[in-house]
C-alpha cells in the first residue's frame, strides 16, 4: 500500500480475479492451447545468463498444468535444463492476453512417450543425417520430449470485448483510475499441488 492507503499497484488491485482453482486452470489451459507457441526461458550453465526460445506446445497433461514440447536432445536448451531444471514458459496472443508459468522441467527420451507425441513435421526441424538411424523419425535417438511441470502461474485474459475495454481505458485516463480490462489470475503452488493430487 502507498502512504495514501491506496494500492501501490492499482492495475493489479483492480483487475485481480479469484474464481475457483478449476476455472483458473481450465481457462489457462484453453489459453495455452489457443496460443500454441510460447517462449521457454532457461539458464545457461556456463554464464548464468537467461535465454528464451520459441517452442510449440505438443501436448498438455494433468488437466492442463503440465506442458509437453518436442526437442532435439543434442541442443543447447537440453544442456541448460540438465544443469538447472527450473524453467519459465510465457505466452502472448494478438489481443494482449498473456500467461507466465514457472515450473520444473524433465527431459524424456523413453521411446513410448516420444512416439506418443511424435509428429512427422519434426523431420523438417531435426533433419535426416543419412545414416539410417538419425532420420527424423520416431526412433531417431535425438528426438526427445521436454515436460514442464507447473509450480505456479500468473495470467491475464480479456474482460469484455474490445469496445468495452476501450471505454474503460479512456475513462481511466480521464479519471486517473486503473481500467478494469483483464481478469488477472494467479495459481499458487498449493493450488497446483492440490490439483495434481486429484488427477
Amino acid at each position: 500500500m502507498s502512504s495514501t492507503d491506496q494500492p501501490a499497484d492499482p492495475y493489479k488491485a483492480t483487475n485481480k480475479d479469484e474464481p475457483g482453482t478449476e476455472e483458473k486452470i481450465k481457462a489457462l489451459g484453453d489459453f495455452i492451447a489457443g496460443s500454441k507457441f510460447g517462449m521457454m526461458t532457461t539458464r545457461i550453465a556456463s554464464s548464468g545468463l537467461l535465454v528464451s526460445r520459441c517452442m510449440a506446445v505438443a501436448g498438455q497433461e494433468n488437466g492442463g498444468i503440465d506442458l509437453i514440447f518436442h526437442t532435439n536432445t543434442e541442443t543447447g536448451k537440453t544442456d541448460d535444463l540438465a544443469s538447472d531444471p527450473h524453467v519459465n514458459m510465457s505466452f502472448l496472443n494478438s489481443t494482449g492476453e498473456w500467461g507466465s508459468i514457472s515450473g520444473q522441467s524433465e527431459i524424456i527420451t523413453e521411446r513410448d512417450t516420444v512416439k506418443k507425441y511424435y509428429s512427422p513435421a519434426l523431420k523438417a526441424w531435426i533433419g535426416d543425417l543419412g545414416d539410417g538411424v538419425h532420420d527424423g523419425g520416431p526412433d531417431d535417438p535425438r528426438i526427445g520430449v521436454i515436460k514442464v511441470k507447473m509450480v505456479t502461474a500468473t495470467y491475464a485474459i480479456n474482460r469484455g470485448n474490445i469496445v468495452s475495454r476501450g471505454v474503460e481505458i479512456v475513462s481511466g485516463a480521464v479519471k486517473g483510475d486503473a481500467p478494469k480490462v483483464n481478469k488477472l489470475r494467479e495459481i499458487s503452488e498449493s493450488e497446483v499441488k492440490d490439483w495434481r493430487s486429484k488427477q
